[in-house]
């Protein structure tokens, strides 16, 4: 993912505020609830999804080490992926597809596994898989893919457990979010990044099946120890109250601040541009204190960074903020 400092947003903001993505976002929601009425109705507690296996998800894919598109160990990350999402009764779908990259093409697949629902409109709950590649360092991604693919791993779980709910869901595992070259935009005019959403948005977009995503979920970086979820900005703001106003009913407001801040991209905007509703829950200061972002991309990017209780948290909040966040569906 690419990040800008929050003061970029007014200029950022007049170009999406005209995109199809903000135009579309009214006809698919409606005003969110006045705060006094969220607040009458509190969501449980917690949830049965479990930190501690998400945790060993993360471990299992740090196991087979560094995990860039096209490597080896992806494959094994993929084929570890597959064999849970099937454990729990998903259908799974490789879906495959080889863009232009800086390397030449490079074979990439997404990993979609469905639960279906009373209806075919569907929800996303998404994280990439791969890890960036550098060459001065072994690069684990503990965090960064690491604890969102564990996340969702659980999250699938845990609803493919309780049973079909009114919408249909799919859990996207993306191929290639990060840069083959150094910096973000560095190569391809700005596109050497998000393949995979990228991707999955114009293959949704030539089967005519673009209306049928009524919101994507993504979470990126969610594991630190030290957690903090700031709203970001560019996300659909009725997603952002949904999964904040949990937070804060659930006690969580110190790891979901009402502060704002902005990714400069990452793969929930291929969506956004393409008028679906979407929302980043990312934690952008992992490092030793607040602010502090030292260890994304470095080499300190390692298991111990993380913590059971971090996914716990994130789990819970995705899980008891998706009957708002469906209540605002039409």
């Amino acid at each position: 993912m690419l990040y800008r400092p929050f003061q970029v947003f007014l200029i950022v903001c007049a170009s999406i505020a005209t995109a199809p993505a903000c135009a579309d976002r009214t006809a698919l929601t409606q005003s969110p609830a006045p705060a006094a009425e969220a607040s009458a109705t509190q969501a449980p507690k917690t949830t049965p999804f479990d930190g501690e296996r998400a945790f060993e998800h993360v471990r299992a894919q740090v196991g087979f080490g560094p995990r860039p598109a096209g490597s080896a160990a992806l494959e094994k990350t993929r084929e570890y992926l597959i064999r849970e999402l099937k454990s729990y009764g998903l259908k799974v779908t490789i879906d495959s597809f080889t863009p232009k990259t800086p390397k030449g093409r490079v074979g990439m697949k997404n990993v979609i596994a469905e639960l279906p629902g009373e209806t075919a409109a569907t929800i996303l709950i998404c994280s990439h898989y791969d890890t960036k590649e550098f060459k001065d360092f072994v690069f684990l991604g503990a965090n960064d893919s690491g604890s969102s693919t564990g996340a969702v791993l659980e999250i699938a779980r845990v609803m493919a457990a309780a049973g079909p709910r009114k919408f249909t869901y799919q859990f996207v595992f993306f191929d290639g979010e990060e840069a083959f070259c150094e910096e973000w935009s560095e190569c391809l005019d700005g596109l050497d990044n998000t393949y995979g959403s990228r991707h999955m948005v114009e293959r949704l977009r030539a089967e005519k099946k673009l209306e049928t995503i009524k919101a994507m979920i993504l979470l990126d970086m969610v594991g630190d120890k030290d957690l903090t979820i700031p709203r970001e900005d560019s996300s659909s703001q009725w997603l952002v109250e949904a999964i904040w106003s949990t937070a804060t009913e659930l006690g969580y407001r110190k790891e979901f601040p009402s502060r704002r801040f902005m990714i400069g991209d990452d793969d929930h905007m291929p969506f956004l541009r393409a008028g679906i509703p979407a929302v980043d829950v990312i934690d952008f200061e992992y490092g030793d204190g607040p602010g502090d972002n030292s260890y994304w991309h470095t080499a300190e990017d390692t298991l111990d960074k993380i913590s059971a209780r971090s996914l716990k948290i994130v789990g819970d909040v995705i899980l008891l903020s998706l009957s708002k966040i469906e209540a605002q569906i039409r």
